[in-house]
């Protein structure tokens, strides 16, 4: 049975629009002065929450600037916002390229605006790195070489929680509330694939879209199915409301969140930590809300960061953290360059990483890529939170993941 109906996103909006328009002509993209780098992201719209994503990143090469840029350019970082609008994301791209004359395109947001840029970005040979999306059509080397990824598959996300239930639940009844986009769609799909003929011990599975208003109503149909095993597919702020929702109905399944979701802070928290104990993610990032990373010398240098860069009333958000570890992974590409920062080079180094361990990333999570794998993190690991922290368990999870980016 499937149910369809509206969500309504409830976000933070911001406006960060970064850098002025360069002088130079759109062909002559080099310069010994500067590193001109172009976003887009969702500042505004349904999913303005993760522009904290392009706030950091800006706030990232700030930092890099203040000490004294990279192989002596200093960055600019020139970002908009498209409104979760493929098409003015298409647009966006199109004037950062033709009258910012940026070097490279980086990090924008969503699957549905890289896709609608990635044709003219190839077309056109600037690179379209580190994507801030997790669908594997934007790592196709083969296909699209300007064209690059930087997070987990969510498709191999959606793999290793069905692994997960084949190993520890294999005989439970499953029911799944999953985000009615590409992005739940994918994540729902992965777990399709990976449950095989336990497929059949789903019960339910119910679709919601932007501006539904009736999750009670569809976690209360979840809960009558009655099953074992309850999947949310979705983002934090939908999924603490409904853990919260499940709490209410006093109904304690074994709960499943995917990592988007599994922030303390913007899901657990809200949701309360004590109805929220004993859900399961699987994750790649270090938390910034958890405790356990304390003292850990990688987040205080995040917070030290924060404080002195990033002044926002939170230093907990986890997608703060994404574009930290982005950036700084694409800093670690721009210095491999050395002086060569032809767009073909700059793919060049982007394709040549090997074992590089993001700060923030968790301990052995390491990015790996070469002229044919354009998936540069292909590990995750799983998680399960005690009411406080989220505590790993198992093994580096890496055979979920495909080589789908040689395609």
């Amino acid at each position: 049975m499937r149910v369809t109906g509206r969500l309504l996103f409830v976000l933070i909006a911001a406006l960060a629009s970064l850098g002025a328009m360069s002088e130079q002509r759109p062909d002559q993209p080099t310069s010994d002065k500067e590193i001109r780098i172009g976003n887009v992201m969702p500042y505004s719209g349904a999913l303005s929450e993760f522009g904290a994503i392009g706030q950091a990143e800006a706030a990232y090469f700030d930092m890099v600037n203040a000490r004294g840029g990279i192989n002596g350019r200093k960055i600019r970082f020139i970002t908009r916002d498209d409104n979760s609008d493929p098409s003015t994301a298409l647009e966006l791209t199109r004037n950062l390229v033709e009258k910012d004359d940026v070097h490279l395109m980086f990090g924008s947001f969503g699957t549905p605006g890289n896709l609608a840029t990635r044709w003219y970005l190839n077309e056109k040979k600037v690179p379209q790195l580190f994507v801030a999306s997790g669908d594997e059509e934007l790592s196709q080397a083969r296909a699209f070489p300007w064209t690059m990824g930087w997070q987990p598959s969510i498709r191999s996300e959606g793999r290793i929680y069905a692994n997960y239930i084949q190993a520890y639940y294999p005989r439970k009844k499953i029911v799944v509330l999953w985000q009615n986009d590409q992005f739940g769609r994918m994540l729902y799909k992965g777990i399709q694939d990976g449950l095989g003929d336990l497929n059949r011990h789903v019960l339910v599975d119910i679709a919601f879209d932007i501006g539904d208003e009736h999750l009670d109503g569809h976690v209360s149909i979840l809960k009558r199915a009655g099953a074992d095993i309850f999947v949310f597919l979705g983002v934090p702020s939908t999924a603490s409301k409904v853990i919260r929702l499940a709490a209410s109905l006093n109904w304690r399944p074994v709960f499943i969140v995917n990592d988007t979701s599994a922030s303390i802070a913007n899901a657990m928290a809200p949701a309360g930590l004590e109805n929220s104990a004993g859900v399961i993610s699987a994750a790649f990032l270090k938390d910034p809300s958890d405790p356990a990373w304390k003292d850990d010398p990688a987040m205080k240098e995040w917070f030290a960061f924060m404080d002195k860069y990033h002044q926002v009333e939170s230093t907990n958000n986890s997608a703060a953290v994404f574009g930290y570890a982005a950036a700084e992974a694409l800093t670690q590409v721009l210095k491999q360059c050395g002086d060569d920062l032809s767009r073909e080079n700059i793919m060049r180094q982007a394709a040549s990483l090997r074992g590089y361990n993001p700060s923030v990333a968790l301990p052995n999570i390491r990015m790996n890529t070469s002229p044919n794998n354009y998936l540069p993190i292909k590990q995750m690991r799983l998680v399960q939170f005690d009411g406080r922290s989220w505590q790993p368990f198992g093994e580096v999870i890496e055979t979920a993941f495909t080589e789908g980016a040689a395609r």
